[in-house]
């Protein structure tokens, strides 16, 4: 099951490229300007990269997300309530964590969440290990990024 196969799922595809972009475009909407405020930029730590590397990473994050989504979900057969369960509580802790960070300026309540986003980031990788090593792989960068980004939100209560 693990291996990717030589037929493309098109419908499939976009969906799983559509439901990202929501995402993604959901979470912009709280992230905004945010990050050129003046809170933002006093409080943030010295080891915060430029405000241009976050949508780079973001989007190449988001492809792979999307592919992650598109071969665990086509290759899920019996599974697929785990994988819609799985990514989609990701993909609303996601979004709530540019609400409580940036739109509400309350470092702790999205410390909070990040741990949930990073939880079932994990819980994402678990459910495509079994099923698609190759999504598996493509989720590894997204929880290596989360991480960084625990730490960074853990030192803005710092």
């Amino acid at each position: 099951m693990s291996k990717i196969n030589s037929k493309i799922n098109w419908k499939a595809l976009v969906v799983s490229f559509l439901i990202v972009i929501v995402v993604a475009f959901l979470g912009s909407l709280f992230t905004g300007d945010n990050t050129k405020s003046e809170w933002y930029s006093q409080n943030k730590p010295s080891i915060t990269p430029p405000n241009y590397v976050f949508p780079i990473a973001w989007n190449l994050l988001f492809i792979l997300i999307a592919l992650a989504l598109y071969f665990t979900w086509t290759q899920a057969n019996n599974q697929k309530s785990k994988v819609a369960l799985a990514f989609g509580l990701n993909f609303i802790f996601n979004v709530l964590w540019s609400l409580f960070f940036f739109t509400l300026k309350n470092p702790l309540l999205g410390f909070v969440d990040i741990v949930l986003v990073w939880l079932s980031a994990l819980a994402m990788l678990i459910v495509s290990w079994r099923i698609s090593k190759a999504a598996f792989w493509m989720l590894m960068p997204y929880l290596a990024w989360l991480s960084f980004a625990a730490v960074l939100n853990l030192l803005f209560l710092i």
